[in-house]
């Protein structure tokens, strides 16, 4: 019964990964994207909380939280790996500047695609894989995906429109029933990790990434700022696991450590999201923040 859950599961994260950057491509503005791109503040705090300081924290608090060795891998697998696909949904309650999360998005896509391969074998201890093994399901699951989904949406625009609520049903289904194998699976696991440091590495690491993220946005608007926070406080669970699912005897702690994620970031996700709508409205009232 066990091998059956978790061959659903592999299942079930595949379809996660590739339906929602699919979606994502078929809602995706090309044009506002690329224009995000052009500003140079923007996309260098976002790569660099993306891809240096969030993982930097998270391996400064693996030196000085005694995790077991197995929660020490799936928090750094989940530290390297940025954008969960429910960005958008909670950057428009925080009235954040949607344009900008199309170019966040992009940057968090590739850029997770380039960097996970080459960092994973470096600073994930104990996961013996090369970077072309954490680069493959990345590029067939994150980018390409994506990459269809835009290119359907640019050039047919009416029949994405057609089938993206489709995609986007489906997907949903399917990551309910993720859930659920994840539950089933790991549930024990969860109860577990009580008392072993692994939930509050991670309350300390995305309140941290969180917060840090949008007081130091050095001269961004509100609107800029809550994009970057809520793309670095969301986290692409299903690039972090990915790497767990391919290698050979992984400890399962590692994987109830990426799927600790899921509810820990939806949660800050939902409350940063709300704090930032609160700081952006009393901006546009022209109140202090």
């Amino acid at each position: 019964m066990a091998d059956i859950l978790l061959l659903v599961l592999k299942i079930t994260m595949i379809i996660f990964m590739v339906g929602n950057l699919l979606d994502l491509g078929l809602r995706l503005d090309l044009k506002a994207a690329l224009g995000g791109l052009k500003d140079v503040r923007f996309v260098t705090l976002s790569l660099l909380w993306a891809f240096v300081l969030c993982p930097a924290v998270a391996y400064g608090l693996t030196l000085v939280i005694p995790l077991k060795p197995a929660f020490a891998m799936g928090f750094m697998l989940l530290s390297l790996a940025p954008c969960a696909p429910l960005l958008p949904m909670v950057a428009e309650k925080a009235h954040a500047d949607l344009n900008y999360v199309a170019s966040f998005i992009l940057l968090a896509a590739f850029g997770t695609v380039i960097y996970m391969p080459v960092m994973v074998p470096v600073m994930v201890k104990g996961l013996s894989v090369s970077a072309w093994t954490v680069a493959k399901p990345l590029l067939f699951l994150v980018v390409i995906p994506l990459v269809i989904g835009v290119v359907v949406q640019n050039r047919w625009r009416a029949f994405a429109s057609r089938i993206q609520p489709f995609v986007k049903k489906v997907t949903g289904i399917d990551t309910l029933v993720m859930l659920i194998c994840v539950v089933l699976i790991y549930g024990k696991g969860f109860i577990g990790s009580f008392g072993t440091y692994a939930i509050g590495t991670q309350v300390i690491f995305f309140t941290v990434i969180t917060a840090a993220s949008y007081a130091l946005g050095f001269g961004m608007p509100p609107g800029q700022k809550s994009v970057v926070s809520l793309g670095i406080c969301t986290r692409n669970n299903g690039a972090a696991m990915a790497p767990l699912l391919i290698a050979k005897d992984v400890d399962p702690n590692a994987l109830v450590m990426v799927s600790l994620g899921i509810p820990l970031m939806f949660a800050f996700a939902v409350i940063g999201a709300k704090v930032f709508a609160g700081r952006a409205g009393r901006v546009e009232e022209g109140v202090p923040t």
